[in-house]
């Protein structure tokens, strides 16, 4: 019977890995569960990892050759297997039973499916619960918000008293994406303001705040939309920022870092493991991911180039009106089918 992700926790905390593992539901739940899956792989000694994107031509017999392979590093592997879509089909439900039906010793596999429902469960997904570990992640319902969100905030380190809790969960209103975004938002806030390591207990004045602040029309704010693909919303931002007398110069410095860093998880051949080196934060990963799957690496680095012109014509070493060619841009970046736009 598949678990909830309160039962997934103490799954984790065991000292071994089972034969198998699904993941499915809410990317970004399903992403972090992973996430923590993996390491609690190499805290275990699994210190050979293949990794299978299971795609629309992906040859099934991938799999058995995986399982039946000799590790070249370790005597532990985990085979992770990535089902986008959440259906292997006919061939692809074989293969992981066959799999589940007689798992190799010293190998885990590891399936992470980020579009789920009850309609694709089926054989394949019972004998892979019987084998090992499933767990569906939901989105909170509208109940379980304020506690996911008291939860969430106990893993930054911060803690928030009710109504606190309550005025951010009405802020990002259902959008889990959005409150990661938030919560890893202020966990800065806090930090920096606090300057200790034991940030205080937000309460609803404090909230609302940093809400306020993190509401305002920022350069962060511009980035995290356009990469998003919220290109109507970005440029709304980008407008707010000429309003307020923004001075394009700084926000393009900080541009410039968030298309770079785009364009070094682009180029990485293990996306995760590069996340984990740019430190990035789970919602931030997912972020960047959603906008890499938008475009190939061309498009960024295309982005790139026409962002440092920007530059130079913001500080007056070339000709042009540096306003509209960053509305430009951050149209290219939210929607790169608007790319010509570059042109």
């Amino acid at each position: 019977m598949p678990l909830g992700p309160a039962q997934w926790q103490k799954v984790l905390a065991g000292d071994r890995l089972a034969p198998a593992y699904l993941l499915a539901g809410e990317e970004l739940l399903v992403l972090e569960a992973a996430d923590a899956l993996r390491a609690q792989a190499r805290r275990l000694g699994y210190g050979e990892r293949v990794v299978l994107d299971a795609g629309q031509h992906f040859d099934w017999d991938e799999l058995a050759r995986s399982a039946a392979g000799l590790s070249l590093f370790a005597t532990q592997r985990l085979i992770d297997l990535r089902l986008p879509g959440g259906r292997p089909g006919t061939e692809g439900a074989k293969a992981i039973a066959e799999f589940c039906a007689a798992p190799p010793p010293d190998t885990s596999l590891l399936v992470t499916a980020t579009e789920w429902s009850s309609k694709h469960e089926g054989a394949w997904t019972k004998k892979l619960d019987e084998a090992g570990v499933m767990v569906v992640f939901n989105a909170p319902r509208p109940n379980e918000w304020s506690a996911w969100i008291g939860a969430r905030l106990a893993t930054r380190g911060l803690a928030a008293t009710p109504d606190a809790v309550a005025l951010l969960a009405e802020r990002v209103e259902g959008n889990l994406l959005a409150a990661a975004q938030e919560i890893d938002k202020l966990a800065v806030l806090v930090g920096a303001a606090s300057g200790r390591d034991a940030p205080p207990r937000i309460d609803a004045t404090q909230m609302e705040q940093l809400v306020a602040d993190s509401a305002r029309y920022d350069a962060f704010k511009l980035t995290d939309a356009a990469f998003a693909g919220e290109g109507g919303r970005a440029l709304h931002i980008l407008a707010g920022l000429r309003a307020e007398g923004e001075e394009l110069i700084g926000l393009m410095g900080w541009l410039v870092n968030q298309l770079q860093l785009a364009l070094r998880l682009a180029n990485a051949r293990d996306l995760a493991a590069q996340a984990r080196a740019e430190r990035l934060w789970p919602a931030r990963e997912q972020l960047f991911r959603k906008a890499l799957r938008r475009a190939p690496r061309e498009h960024w680095q295309a982005c790139l180039a026409r962002a440092a012109r920007i530059d130079r014509i913001a500080k007056g070493r070339e000709q042009g009106d540096a306003w509209l060619e960053a509305e430009r841009l951050i149209a290219a970046i939210a929607e790169p089918r608007a790319a010509q736009a570059l042109a």
